[in-house]
């Protein structure tokens, strides 16, 4: 690489606006150099670069002859900057500042400010860096890296010898207080290196975590070199050239991401990654350079995250501590247990392959076990290396594989270390394929393989005690399973044909049967594995996307699912897979949709030959009893609410619970006079953890529309709405909301805003509010292309259609909208984000209450699209 330095040269004097055109110029050659230069050279290149700049400086500023030593300190002090970085400077001096030295000083960095540079900086004697260093580790570690700029040389090597002969801080002490930062900083990411928008500095597994092993070992060992850390046996020659591979890596990213940014940017932003792929060289159109460049980069943070656990672990056990206190007992031959840890016996441990997997049914057998020692660590990273076929080939792994499987404890923290340590990629081919595997999308918020980890973590803690109080149900299914490992089975493979192209459910079906086929399992439980594989979204979308209080869709639900075994696998499957998704996902509102989806058609298979008519009469009839057993409690009498009832549509008592119907009924028999109307209560009467909206008013022409901007305005989200009339000219709709946060609506200020606003627009006191709120940041990198497409509907007098869209502020208000312009009603809607993908369902009629036309489908479609689209 040509030298920058030697062909952009900082002007003499350096003024602001010639400073700032060279600095300009310098960025411009750095984003093209990027695409061909070796990153370190970009790195160090700009370093030099600034040292230049703070070289001439600090001659114009006559600061050459003062007692007064310039040091590079923190990050620049590596002599590695990215475009945007900070420039850390230290002044130091012997004694009290000359008043014209002071002002040179300010002078100096008020021309590096106004050059746009971030710098920071500090003013110190050798004795203030030696006290500030012993209250602060952050001083400490700064010092470690120091690098001499300009100015007095002797005062410089005074202050190295300082810090290499009395640094404030123990081997031990530094150790565990830079440990904890690290812990600190990783518990910011919630203890995980996959984000969908990670921080390529701080995130586990990120720069941080380098620089964290270097500056232990570089302060235990007082070296500044990590070459240096190979001799002392501290780092394996091939560690240490996987750490830089990653670190080169990272830092490409880095450069990418500030060149993009134009500013000090270390998130991966949405919006920055498909510039930031393009920039690194990723070919493909759409989301598949995003994703190849992720994929990539989440191999990277895992690497650099096992060398970080393992190095710090081994500094910690074979530097500051002996084993010689720790508890110890032989398991076998080949393991012993180290007070918390499992050590190897002997460094040929793993000359046989299966000895890898005794290793983790070794950690299930024994709960005392936390985690794996580092030489053991050291030693199973050896072992991968040397592997040349899948572990699954092996008939002895495939033996143990299965007993961890079956063992009460083993998808707990053998399972999740098997993952870890990459293990489980080594005996599952299809499942090495998937790690890494990132959707570009705001649904997954983590890669396949983590997703599908977490899942299985979601089963086995169905067997905990926690578990009987987070998941009641799914724990008293899977006490029941005579073959839970099935379950597991069926958690692994369910995505597992992600990134293959086709149809994952097929595709992981087919890999499901193979596994089955070649560990041996009999024939009827890998039907059940390949069926929940293939089916694994089916429990779900029916949940959500269907209208589970019609005794004809639980009829079709349960003709397909066949029998109750495949019910209980599905519906715990179900539950562990929507809550590994997306942590924003999961929400009492869901889990109340599939709890209810799952007793129905339990209800439905017990039965013989059960009847959809017989079974809808059954239920209404079972409402309306206890519905009047609560009024009548209440003091109600029984002639009252049966006038009151005589109104209603069995489709009322049909899609309400007792409870909610004891709830409307009361108040509907409160109100004496139509001009107290609407009436609206806000609460949860069903116990579902959802806010229901009841609204009772007059026939009011499109309602829908006006409550949806409504609510809009209130940053609420409805969930899902059922619009009813009675016989005599009333309506009794139903919505179910939530806020942005996906928690109900607690707060009694919010809902009586909410009730007041209602109101007035209602009765025509205030205008129907538009929306005004902008599409969020994350949203805006994503285009969903607007479809609407129509389904059957079992009404011949209504019409269904599937809405996907891009999620917007607003998008059901809009919607509603349209219908209102095309003087068509909305009778329900089932509201559905999956990312930053809507996928609504309405079903509609005319206002003449028939289904709509092929001509009317047309303009609906049309106009939906247009408007949505131009929005």
């Amino acid at each position: 690489m040509t030298s920058s330095v030697a062909d952009i040269h900082w002007p003499s004097p350096i003024t602001v606006s010639a400073g700032r055109e060279c600095l300009e110029r310098y960025q411009r050659w750095s984003a093209e150099a990027f695409v061909t230069a070796d990153i370190e050279s970009l790195l160090t290149d700009r370093s030099a670069f600034i040292d230049s700049l703070l070289h001439q400086l600090w001659q114009q500023l006559d600061l050459a002859e003062t007692d007064l030593a310039l040091i590079a300190v923190g990050g620049y002090g590596r002599g590695t900057l990215h475009p945007h970085s900070d420039i850390d400077l230290l002044f130091l001096h012997s004694g009290a500042l000359a008043p014209r030295v002071q002002d040179a000083i300010a002078s100096m960095l008020q021309m590096l400010w106004d050059l746009r540079l971030d710098v920071g900086h500090s003013v110190r004697t050798i004795e203030d860096c030696e006290r500030e260093a012993a209250a602060d580790t952050s001083v400490a570690t700064s010092l470690l890296e120091q690098r001499f700029i300009s100015g007095n040389a002797d005062l410089e090597q005074a202050l190295r010898q300082l810090i290499h002969n009395r640094f404030p801080w123990t081997s031990d002490q530094f150790y565990h207080a830079k440990l904890a930062e690290q812990n600190e900083r990783h518990q910011q990411f919630h203890g995980t290196s996959y984000n969908l928008e990670p921080n390529i500095k701080s995130s586990p597994g990120g720069l941080r975590d380098i620089q964290t092993i270097g500056w232990i070992a570089k302060r235990h060992f007082h070296t500044q070199s990590d070459e240096s850390l190979v001799q002392y046996n501290y780092i394996s020659a091939a560690e240490l050239l996987e750490l830089r591979e990653c670190q080169e890596f990272l830092w490409r990213i880095r450069f990418a991401l500030h060149l993009e940014a134009d500013k000090k940017e270390d998130r991966l932003l949405f919006d920055h990654q498909p510039a930031v792929a393009a920039r690194m060289g990723y070919e493909g159109r759409g989301k598949a350079a995003v994703e190849a460049m992720m994929k990539d980069y989440f191999n990277a943070v895992v690497d650099v995250s096992e060398l970080n656990d393992m190095l710090l672990q081994f500094f910690a056990q074979t530097i500051l501590s002996s084993a010689k206190d720790l508890n110890t007992f032989t398991i076998d031959a080949n393991f012993k247990v180290l007070g918390e840890s499992i050590a190897a016996q002997s460094d040929a441990v793993f000359a046989e392959p299966e000895q890898l997997l005794e290793l983790f049914l070794a950690i299930a057998e024994h709960p005392e076990i936390g985690y794996i020692r580092a030489h053991t660590i050291r030693l199973l990273r050896n072992a991968r290396r040397e592997l040349n076929a899948p572990l699954s080939d092996s008939p002895r792994c495939r033996e143990l594989f299965m007993r961890l499987l079956r063992h009460p404890r083993g998808c707990g923290l053998a399972f999740e270390l098997m993952h870890r340590h990459k293990v489980l990629a080594h005996y599952l081919p299809q499942w090495a394929q998937i790690v890494g595997q990132m959707q570009f999308d705001l649904f997954h918020a983590y890669t396949v393989d983590e997703h599908t980890f977490r899942l299985v973590r979601n089963l086995y803690r169905y067997t905990l005690e926690s578990g009987e109080e987070e998941f009641p149900l799914c724990a008293s299914i899977v006490e029941d399973m005579e073959k839970p490992e099935l379950l597991y089975l069926a958690g692994i493979f369910h995505d597992i044909a992600k990134g293959r192209g086709g149809d994952h459910s097929e595709l992981g079906e087919l890999d499901a049967r193979n596994f089955g086929l070649q560990h041996g399992l009999e024939e009827t439980d890998t039907d059940l594995v390949a069926w929940l594989v293939r089916h694994h979204l089916y429990m779900s979308v029916t949940a959500q996307k269907r209208d589970i209080h019609d005794p004809e869709v639980i009829e079709e639900f349960a003709k397909q699912v066949d029998n109750q075994t495949r019910l209980d696998y599905l519906y715990c499957l179900t539950v562990a897979d929507i809550r590994a998704t997306n942590n924003s996902l999961w929400n009492n509102w869901k889990a109340t949709l599939l709890e209810n989806l799952y007793q129905a058609t339990t209800n439905y298979l017990k039965q013989q030959q059960p009847s959809p008519q017989r079974e809808m009469r059954q239920r209404i009839h079972e409402h309306q009893s206890h519905a009047m057993a609560l009024l009548l409690s209440a003091g109600f009498p029984v002639r009252q609410v049966q006038e009151l009832w005589s109104r209603f549509t069995a489709d009322y008592f049909l899609r309400h619970q007792p409870e909610q119907i004891a709830w409307h009924s009361q108040y509907i028999m409160a109100v004496s006079d139509d001009e107290l109307l609407p009436l609206i209560l806000v609460g949860d009467e069903n116990r579902q953890g959802t806010t229901e909206l009841f609204i009772y008013h007059l026939e009011h022409e499109h309602l829908f529309a006006e409550v949806a901007a409504v609510l809009d305005h209130q940053n609420l989200s409805i969930h899902d709405a059922q619009i009813l009339a009675t016989r005599d000219g009333f309506v009794m709709d139903t919505f179910v909301v939530l806020q942005d946060d996906g928690d109900p609506l607690t707060d009694p200020r919010h809902i009586e805003r909410l009730k007041q606003e209602l109101h007035d627009v209602l009765r025509a006191r205030r205008p129907v509010p538009s929306s005004q709120r902008r599409l969020p940041r994350r949203l805006r990198s994503f285009t969903v292309p607007t479809k609407v497409e129509f389904v059957p509907s079992r009404n011949a007098r209504r019409t269904a259609f599937e809405l996907t869209a891009l999620d917007r502020p607003g998008l059901v208000a809009q919607v509603a909208r349209v219908l209102q312009e095309l003087d068509l009603n909305i009778l329900t809607a089932k509201i559905s984000t999956v990312g930053e993908q809507a996928e609504d369902l309405f079903i509609v009629a005319t206002e003449a209450n028939t289904a709509l036309d092929e001509s009317q489908r047309q303009a609906l479609r049309e106009q939906i699209v247009k408007t949505l689209d131009d929005a």
